[in-house]
């Protein structure tokens, strides 16, 4: 005889539930935004060039893939921020993120260093009212690492005595001595930006590369194109480190200074400090740091040497004269690195008519 103690009832499966078509494209946005904001973060991020500080080599109107794959991405320092945004929501001036948490951030292994004359994006150093990973972008040419020295000469820059390379498309600021009023045409025609040209008595101001002024020479309505040079010992109260009743440096005659290196140390007297002061009170960290007198003091000790805990860059514009750069603001921290500057991906001519907006002859061009 068989007995059954239990039987197995049929388990029926209830039918899947279709997601609604709000859900599915809200699921799909979701992931689309995650994958956005890991790609940004991670790989590559879009930037476009504001301004005329890196002409010729970048325009105004170009748009660049920047890698962060090359030096490293930083892991974030402020969590709390509406995705794919940097300061604030698009089109407001609502902040986009919240300091409510605040990280340490760390940088994974890239597959190069910044090395001299890479084209890097970077947060600027200056601004004080945003976190660092937040701060404004801005994009120049490292024309000195860490441990290098310094020096420019007559606008030739020297790195450890050797007369640095200079970029090809390298501009400085003329002026254009001439009898005849000279309209927009004639420097769209000769490739000059006429946002930048300024009339002055007797001619204009323009940034030109040194073959746009020989040939702006030879043009016979210009008498003159003379190079705007800064004198040798006439200070400028607005170049780093701001001490020009000691330092009688200008933006054509700078230095030398030494770039900190992570590790290195260096003597603190009254003639070094100024060109370390924001570095050690800023950007190292030290919480309990102040000078007092023109004397550093850390944890309330006189201190006469400091070891660096992070590499320093020396960033330039290629555009010299017209460039708000390292000669007036220092050190960038290696902590505030963004990335390289790889590709032109698109480039749009503010000045272009509809059928001649876009640079063509720019897409997809490596970044040298």
């Amino acid at each position: 005889m068989k007995v059954k103690f239990w039987e197995k009832k049929p388990v029926t499966k209830e039918p899947k539930k279709k997601k609604s078509f709000a859900r599915e494209w809200g699921d799909a946005i979701l992931f689309a935004v995650v994958a956005a904001s890991l790609i940004r973060w991670a790989t590559f991020e879009a930037y476009t060039i504001p301004t005329p500080s890196m002409e010729k080599s970048l325009l105004v109107g170009d748009f660049l893939f920047v890698s962060k794959l090359h030096y490293g991405p930083r892991t974030p320092i402020t969590p709390l921020q509406v995705p794919l945004t940097h300061q604030t929501i698009w089109g407001t001036n609502i902040p986009s993120y919240s300091e409510a948490i605040q990280l340490k951030s760390y940088r994974l292994p890239g597959f190069s260093e910044v090395s001299n004359n890479d084209v890097v994006v970077f947060n600027y150093p200056p601004e004080d009212f945003h976190p660092t990973d937040l701060k404004t972008n801005y994009i120049k040419r490292c024309i000195g690492v860490a441990g290098d020295s310094l020096e420019i000469r007559d606008m030739q820059v020297y790195i450890n005595g050797k007369p640095a390379k200079s970029p090809e498309e390298m501009q400085f600021k003329y002026f254009l001595s001439t009898d005849t009023q000279l309209n927009a045409k004639f420097f769209l025609d000769r490739n000059i930006r006429i946002d930048d040209v300024v009339e002055w008595q007797g001619g204009y101001f323009v940034d030109a590369t040194p073959a746009q002024a020989e040939e702006l020479a030879a043009n016979s309505i210009i008498k003159e194109a003379i190079l705007v040079r800064a004198e040798t010992g006439k200070a400028d109260p607005e170049i780093f480190p701001h001490k020009p009743s000691v330092y009688e440096w200008n933006a054509d005659n700078f230095g030398p200074i030494y770039i900190p290196k992570e590790g290195a140390t260096v003597a603190i007297t009254p003639e070094t400090l100024p060109f370390y002061e924001k570095a050690i009170l800023v950007y190292e960290g030290n919480e309990n740091a102040e000078v007092r007198d023109g004397k550093l003091f850390i944890e309330g000790q006189e201190v006469n040497q400091y070891t660096f805990k992070q590499d320093y860059y020396f960033m330039m514009g290629d555009n010299r004269h017209n460039s708000l750069d390292s000669r007036y603001w220092g050190y960038v921290p290696a902590d505030h690195i963004v990335g390289k500057a790889v590709m032109i991906w698109m480039s749009s001519n503010p000045y272009g008519s509809f059928l001649s907006s876009i640079r063509w002859n720019r897409l997809f061009n490596t970044i040298d």
